[in-house]
């Protein structure tokens, strides 16, 4: 059985109603009128949404590449979600040998990814190696104290400010922000509190 860190979706050991899965189902939702081509969904976890975007988008989607750096994730995910035009493979976001092993992709999916690595802007430079140019980006993280300052989760380096977020994406065009609160992802409205940010945005030609 793959283990709970507390950080991992795995629907088929969760209830349909849990709130954590819920808000990670509406991410892949949301992203699917921009998945198209050959998509890379950077972190996919237990792989249940590089099936659902392949299910989804089964007419605009060329492949999908699922990659996760741990094993176990991509073990479990070979073994519980098929979809012929879904393959999934152990690799690390930050190596800068990723884009000779998988290549460039038209669209890449990263949900929840970006607090997990030391180096954000690091993972930004690896993101656009991976992006064909005119490719499209749509990306969501918490929201925090910042950059390098404690997060309150000992598997986050830290969580970015809403500015500092905003900030990463001034290199492509086409920037539209999203904000988060439960399964709603819409355009900031005044006077609510938003936990996440999300982006969708396109690499320049």
């Amino acid at each position: 059985m793959l283990e709970d860190t507390g950080e991992r979706i795995i629907p088929k050991e969760m209830k349909p109603t849990n709130g954590m899965l819920l808000e990670h189902i509406a991410r892949y939702y949301f992203a699917t009128p921009y998945a198209n081509g050959r998509v890379l969904d950077i972190a996919c976890g237990t792989g249940y949404g590089s099936v659902m975007v392949a299910k989804t988008c089964k007419s605009d989607v060329i492949e999908i590449v699922g990659v996760d750096v741990a094993e176990d994730s991509i073990a479990y995910a070979k073994k519980n979600y098929y979809h012929p035009k879904v393959s999934f493979r152990t690799g690390d976001a930050l190596n800068p040998e990723l884009v000779t092993e998988i290549g460039v992709f038209d669209t890449i999916l990263s949900f929840e990814t970006i607090e997990h690595v030391p180096d954000d802007q690091e993972f930004m430079q690896r993101l656009n190696q991976l992006l064909k140019p005119g490719g499209t980006l749509v990306l969501s993280t918490p929201f925090g104290q910042g950059r390098s300052k404690p997060s309150g989760s000992p598997f986050h380096y830290h969580q970015l400010t809403e500015n500092e977020f905003r900030s990463l994406f001034i290199s492509f065009e086409k920037v539209e922000y999203y904000y988060q609160r439960g399964v709603t992802i819409e355009p900031k409205r005044e006077d609510i509190f938003y936990p996440l940010g999300v982006v969708v945005c396109k690499k320049r030609n």
